[in-house]
């Protein structure tokens, strides 16, 4: 996965190895190496990949673009928390990760905004509410 993801990030953000090499700081062949899975960086150069491309460490080592219909890792703050299927009543369960990120608990009033050409989006009354208030 790291590998793969390392490739793909370097690729969509249109970066050559050896621009990227010297960003986090080693050697076009060494990172070469990372792309290839000869080797691994060190937490710290994981670090820094994570920084240039404005992602988690955590997904730069883990994402599993195929768990992910073949999205790519997202940037650091969005998500996929994959797919859903709609009852017969129009019921969806929100997945456990998305209930963990954003403290969706039992019991929450959940706003579902809509617009034809974007799609639809769920967010927390109170956070909504929040956003409603003027500036202070």
């Amino acid at each position: 996965m790291f590998k793969d993801n390392l490739i793909e990030l370097r690729k969509i953000n249109n970066m050559s190895q050896e621009d990227l090499a010297s960003q986090i700081g080693v050697s076009r062949q060494t990172l070469s190496k990372y792309e290839t899975g000869e080797s691994l960086p060190d937490i710290d150069k994981c670090s820094a990949l994570a920084k240039v491309f404005g992602i988690t460490v955590d997904d730069l080592i883990n994402y599993d673009k195929e768990e992910n219909m073949g999205v790519g890792v997202p940037p650091k703050g969005k998500y996929m928390f994959g797919m859903v299927k709609v009852g017969d009543k129009g019921q969806i369960v929100i997945p456990a990760k998305a209930r963990k990120i954003f403290n969706i608990k039992p019991g929450d009033n959940l706003v579902i905004l809509g617009d034809e050409n974007a799609g639809l989006a769920i967010l927390k009354e109170e956070d909504l509410l929040a956003m409603m208030q003027p500036a202070k």
